[in-house]
């Protein structure tokens, strides 16, 4: 399915100006996310959306400790869209209730060329939330200004802010989870970081309950992998301005244990390959060229760019909903709504 470029939700103000402005603008997209979400939960993990609420309940004081502010803008969200709280609590800890028993996708990766900072990643995730995907720019008030694309209702996932700190995601199918905040949550957090070190900080010291990988990057040229859970995170320092990840563990000294599908080798080998071997170092890399890499389909349908596979279990069938790449240094950061081989139609913001 090709879909035309997303237009961008502009917030601004307080804290609930802004989760009032967002759950008004997009009610019906977060209810809809609610729906599929419940479905989700019955469907692979065997609870219904009760549970999963008293599920989320629990994470509420981690979050108090930890970002008390976003919980402000979450009473906003459900205030905006006409639903209880708890449900757009539950929502933002998906991948807490989740991930720790179903599965996930994406594809990330880190690069630096000639002097520019790049970072960029497909989301693969369900086909009932394509049409869920929203973008947010947030100006929000005493905080820096900040672009996120991911799920309505929700506070965070992928993106960039206006100092330069970028932020990719590679869900982690682990039975672990503990003390820390939720991944959506430090997400936003790490978006709202004035710098390098407080957006380490968020991973080092606020910690994260559930596994994940944050990619990280910045427009001077500094990047990392954080395999972030409840204890030290895992560190994935770039090779040769390089960083890639897919959707399994792989840090040195890791004591965490997950259950990867079995395309994330492959994806993260291909990865390597594109990036290592057949990306000249002295070429020129733009939008373009990267879009190039995401949309590659090597060993389909362990791919790179992911299609729906009949074949594949249900509870394993997902594929690429959307693709992004930022240049961190100009602060520019262009989208593609779906698989990015299907369509060259991108919405391009910068926080420059």
């Amino acid at each position: 399915m090709t879909n035309h470029a997303l237009a961008v939700t502009r917030l601004s103000g307080s804290r609930h100006d802004i989760g009032t402005g967002h759950g008004r603008i997009h009610a019906r997209l977060i209810q809809h996310s609610l729906a599929v979400y419940a479905q989700l939960f019955h469907d692979f993990v065997g609870i219904r959306w009760e549970e999963a609420r008293q599920e989320a309940v629990r994470f509420q004081a981690m979050i108090e400790r930890g970002f008390p502010a976003i919980l402000e803008e979450m009473a906003g969200i459900a205030e905006g869209a006409g639903v209880d709280v708890t449900d757009i609590l539950t929502l933002n800890c998906r991948s807490e209730i989740a991930l720790t028993r179903a599965s996930g996708g994406c594809s990330a990766f880190s690069l630096q060329r000639q002097g520019r900072q790049w970072l960029a990643q497909n989301w693969d995730w369900r086909t009932d939330q394509l049409h869920n995907v929203v973008v947010l720019h947030i100006d929000g008030t005493g905080t820096v200004p900040l672009v996120s694309v991911g799920e309505a209702g929700m506070v965070g996932k992928v993106g960039m802010n206006a100092n330069g700190i970028g932020v990719c995601l590679n869900a982690i199918r682990s039975q672990t989870c503990g003390d820390g905040l939720p991944i959506h949550v430090a997400l936003r957090k790490i978006l709202e970081s004035p710098d390098w070190e407080s957006a380490l900080d968020v991973a080092r010291n606020d910690r994260v309950c559930s596994p994940a990988h944050f990619l990280l990057a910045a427009g001077d040229g500094r990047a990392m992998g954080l395999e972030v859970q409840p204890g030290e995170p895992g560190r994935l320092t770039p090779q040769d301005g390089i960083v890639t990840h897919t959707n399994h563990l792989y840090a040195a000294g890791c004591q965490v244990q997950d259950f990867p599908r079995i395309d994330s080798q492959p994806r993260l080998q291909r990865l390597d390959t594109l990036l290592h071997d057949e990306l000249a170092t002295d070429s020129e890399v733009d939008e373009a060229t990267l879009f190039d890499i995401l949309s590659d389909h090597h060993n389909a349908p362990l791919s790179i760019c992911r299609h729906f596979n009949p074949d594949q279990p249900p509870d394993e069938r997902m594929e690429t909903l959307f693709a992004v790449v930022m240049e961190l240094g100009e602060r520019r950061l262009t989208l593609r709504h779906g698989k990015p081989c299907e369509t060259t139609d991108s919405l391009t913001l910068s926080l420059a």
